[in-house]
């Protein structure tokens, strides 16, 4: 979707508008890569295990690979009774055309979640005399679509769920809340489920876990990406991954891990 600038002050009042930057550029990961470092994952330490010792993302990581707020309000996704009733026992459906302007056509529904063509069909124009009650509507739409696609992805890709409609009903007091903190725990169940033998692809913000390995260990990070500003993330932006041979690439990528040493990985604190 479009960002129109009607719509940044919104963004930069929830905190995500760096996240928003970043997705503008920045969206290949380096699967196989991905692949190995999950491989090394114990979900009994939420660690990576490798030769030289154990290692995770932190708080930190999030704050300056992403630049989104870790501290504030937790985030939950979990609500009572959410099938039928939401805010003060209104119906959620109700709601949410309170919220958005207007009820969904069935084919766009599917339980409680709304395919992501109708938010691109109802949400793609702005023009420029519009109400600032309908950029408000426009922004709730463009925040739901950058919280689900960026920071919670699931494998359900191309749906929407509106577990988020609470957070989109107070625009204003997004910001209050520790957006970080709740993408790092999504990264670490996400990780954990992936360390499934049975699990084929792995969910949640990966540009986030490939930032970091690109940043922490030096063995592992692309030539020529010499200019960064923040979030660190940024250095990436035309970063693009070979697609030759993919089953080879994760035999390299695994090699790779196996002969890291202390010395390869960077300790640095970040600091602005």
């Amino acid at each position: 979707m479009p960002l129109h600038e009607r719509i940044i002050p919104y963004l930069e009042t929830a905190d995500l508008y760096h996240l928003d930057r970043l997705i503008s550029q920045w969206l290949w990961v380096n699967e196989p890569l991905l692949s190995a470092f999950v491989e090394r994952w114990r979900p009994e330490t939420h660690t990576f295990h490798m030769p030289f010792g154990e290692c995770a993302i932190t708080l930190q990581d999030v704050a300056y690979q992403l630049g989104l707020p870790i501290d504030g309000e937790a985030v939950s996704g979990c609500l009572t009774d959410f099938e039928n009733l939401m805010d003060n026992r209104r119906p959620t459906w109700e709601w949410f055309r309170e919220l958005f302007g207007e009820l969904l056509p069935p084919n766009k529904v599917k339980q409680m979640t709304v395919h992501f063509t109708w938010f691109h069909e109802r949400f793609w124009d702005l023009p420029a005399d519009t109400s600032e009650e309908t950029v408000r509507i426009h922004a709730r739409a463009y925040i739901m679509m950058l919280l689900l696609s960026q920071l919670f992805a699931d494998k359900n890709a191309n749906r929407v769920h509106l577990r988020w409609l609470p957070y989109l009903a107070l625009m204003d007091d997004l910001g209050r809340y520790s957006w970080g903190s709740a993408a790092l725990a999504w990264l670490y169940r996400c990780l954990c489920h992936g360390t499934n033998r049975n699990v084929v692809n792995v969910a949640g913000p990966l540009q986030l876990l490939q930032s970091w390995i690109f940043w922490r260990f030096f063995s592992l990070r692309p030539c020529g990406f010499d200019v960064f500003e923040f979030p660190l993330a940024s250095r990436w932006a035309t970063y693009l991954p070979t697609t030759d041979a993919g089953d080879q690439r994760v035999v390299s990528s695994r090699l790779c891990l196996d002969r890291l040493r202390d010395r390869d990985v960077s300790h640095l604190v970040f600091a602005l």
